[in-house]
């Protein structure tokens, strides 16, 4: 073989995959279509579950994370100027970390560096191969060359537009959809946080979150239309949008400043069903997609890690493939918990098109719920700062 398990994309889920079987002695190499540069200027998530701070550290990565993160203990949802403050650290011991997607993934390129890891950039027209034998065969173009790779396993970390998935015959896979009729505008800017946890607003204008990367960046979103453009939106347009969505509390505190980032992201949920095909494992977005109003996205990649990087370690330095057969059930039981969970904070929190009065007072009576009971605040942060692996 030439390498042990060829890692197809090179984001955070690849690259930490990459380093947990590294450390444990597993040759890999690393495929990402992108340069560096691009790789590192997605703006995406920003919490990260404590789970996937845990595992971040097993990994080796955590320094930077535990000197410049900050934990969270709570979130507070709110409608109209109603705040309701949801005690992670009270209610189940635990809390989450703010620490940015592009935070973790230049650590994970740093520490691959530091071993040595074949990391190739500008990967194209990937084709994976032999998924029945007894090796795998990824072939690509890089630099022009083609180039083939044998391997023992293929890790497709490629995301939903990558080759990974579609590898598995279509007549084997089962697709599961429900695309939202709403996208989140989202901007960052250098300005401090209107509050120093996340604000989950519904209001009668619509959704709204106050979310940040540190004490001087904020990544703020308002809910729009499908239809709408990036150039629709001015940035005074979106200050305007965004403090007559959150309480008038966090409103009197906003500080405004121009953007440095603007986009609009659709909303979906998606899984696809198995996530292994012979020696291909899928995990992250080649597999599920969630809305992020459940932080789930980058955290499902994580637990994805969890459980593919036990079963190769298993496989390629003990012989049992048990973990292998058994990769995609146990995966996807997890992954339908997040999604349903990041479906039913989306539903909470948003208004749908057409929507009668009937879906507003649903949402208020859903938040007067969590005012109330404790037991349905502590299913909420359970699920918030993650169940267990």
């Amino acid at each position: 073989m030439d390498t042990q398990v060829v890692i197809i994309g090179g984001g955070p889920s690849g690259l930490l995959l990459s380093q947990v079987l590294n450390r444990a002695g597993i040759a890999t190499v690393v495929l990402e279509r992108s340069s560096r540069a691009h790789v590192l200027s997605r703006i995406r998530a920003g919490v990260l579950e404590w789970g996937s701070v845990e595992l971040l550290r097993e990994a080796g990565i955590g320094a930077r994370m535990d000197a410049q993160g900050l934990p969270h203990d709570g979130t507070y949802l709110t409608d109209g100027d109603r705040m309701v403050h949801i005690d992670f650290k009270a209610l189940t011991g635990r809390r989450v970390m703010i620490y940015g997607q592009t935070e973790v993934t230049e650590d994970l390129y740093a520490a691959q560096d530091a071993m040595g890891t074949t990391v190739l950039h500008g990967v194209e027209d990937v084709v994976i191969e032999d998924l029945d034998a007894a090796q795998a065969s990824v072939s690509f173009t890089v630099e022009g060359a083609r180039r083939t790779l044998t391997c023992a396993y293929v890790a497709g970390c490629d995301g939903f537009h990558g080759v990974s998935r579609k590898t598995i015959p279509e007549a084997k896979r089962q697709e599961f959809e429900r695309v939202y009729p709403f996208g989140w505008l989202g901007i960052l800017s250098r300005t401090p946080p209107v509050h120093d946890e996340l604000i989950y607003a519904n209001s009668e204008h619509g959704f709204a979150l106050a979310s940040m990367r540190n004490p001087n960046l904020v990544r703020y979103y308002v809910q729009v239309p499908l239809s709408d453009k990036v150039e629709d939106w001015s940035d005074d347009r979106f200050w305007t949008e965004f403090k007559r969505r959150i309480p008038a509390q966090a409103a009197a505190a906003l500080v405004t400043g121009p953007s440095i980032e603007k986009s609009i992201a659709p909303l979906r949920s998606f899984v696809s069903e198995p996530l292994r095909w012979g020696r291909l494992l899928l995990l992250g977005d080649a597999a599920h997609i969630v809305p992020p109003t459940g932080a789930k996205g980058l955290n499902l990649a994580f637990s994805d890690v969890h459980y593919a990087s036990e079963a190769l370690i298993a496989a390629l330095t003990h012989g049992s493939t048990a973990g292998i057969d058994g990769y995609s059930a146990r995966a996807l039981q997890r992954i339908w918990k997040a999604m349903r969970f990041s479906w039913q904070m989306t539903t909470m929190l948003h208004q749908f098109e057409g929507e009668d009065s009937f879906a507003a007072q649903m949402r208020r009576a859903t938040l007067a719920h969590l005012a109330d009971s404790e037991t349905a605040q502590k299913d909420l942060a359970e699920n918030y700062i993650g169940l267990p692996y």
